[in-house]
């Protein structure tokens, strides 16, 4: 494998400079903090990454404060108790994007919070205790008892929230094989998966930098080279 301090050493010439790059890095988190989070605000981000996928991230920005009115700020347990008439109606609803099959996935995924709420004394606590180095096993546990959860959808939540995570974007797995990973294009299979962990587990033990920034130092690295006004409006940072 590439040693990572070139790797890190491309990323900041592409971008301007080591002071230009630690910027957009942004801030080391802490997965402590996702204990904090309400389940409530936790099933909006939820909803937000769901129906943002496939969309323009910026429309569902905009329109947000109607989807939090029109699903009663996504508080679990007000949401499960709604009748069917509520739901049906929202597909009609214009202060949202009317999919019927993603505002579908805010019930399943109300009744997937509270579960695990109720078993671990809060959804964020669950999430704040996961080990930092299994993010692949917390996205597969997300796939499989969320909805519409799998895939980047869930690895965009936890970084959303706060949680120590990588994407693997098109650019990061770029660079993974530039590095000598040997891994899929788009590596998704289980094996390709946990190559991915394992590597930027290593890579943490090595630099001691968080997750976050290992991968967005890979995505920075390769690729089209965005200006850092673009990557700063992309995260939100």
């Amino acid at each position: 494998m590439a040693d990572f301090a070139a790797i890190r050493a491309r990323a900041a010439e592409r971008k301007g400079g080591d002071e230009i790059l630690d910027r957009l890095l942004g801030d080391a988190p802490d997965n402590r903090d996702v204990a904090k989070l309400s389940d409530d605000r936790l099933l909006s981000t939820i909803a937000e990454r769901v129906f943002a996928a496939g969309f323009v991230w910026r429309v569902i920005e905009q329109k947000w404060p109607g989807f939090e009115e029109a699903f009663l700020n996504f508080e679990p347990k007000r949401l499960l108790f709604q009748p069917d008439d509520f739901w049906h109606e929202l597909a009609s609803d214009k202060r949202i994007v009317r999919n019927p099959q993603k505002i579908r996935s805010v019930r399943d995924n109300a009744a997937f919070v509270e579960r695990v709420s109720r078993e671990h004394g809060g959804f964020g606590k669950f999430l704040a205790e996961w080990p930092a180095d299994d993010q692949v096993g917390l996205m597969a546990y997300l796939g499989k008892h969320g909805s519409r959860l799998g895939g980047n959808t869930g690895q965009y939540f936890l970084r959303w929230i706060g949680w120590d995570s990588f994407i693997i974007s098109t650019d990061m797995a770029a660079a993974l094989r530039d590095a000598g990973l040997d891994i899929a294009e788009s590596p998704t299979s289980k094996k390709d998966l946990q190559k991915v962990q394992d590597q930027v587990n290593a890579w943490g033990s090595e630099t001691g930098l968080p997750r976050k920034h290992i991968s967005r130092i890979l995505a920075m690295s390769i690729g089209v080279n965005h200006t850092p006004q673009e990557i700063l409006e992309y995260t939100g940072e």
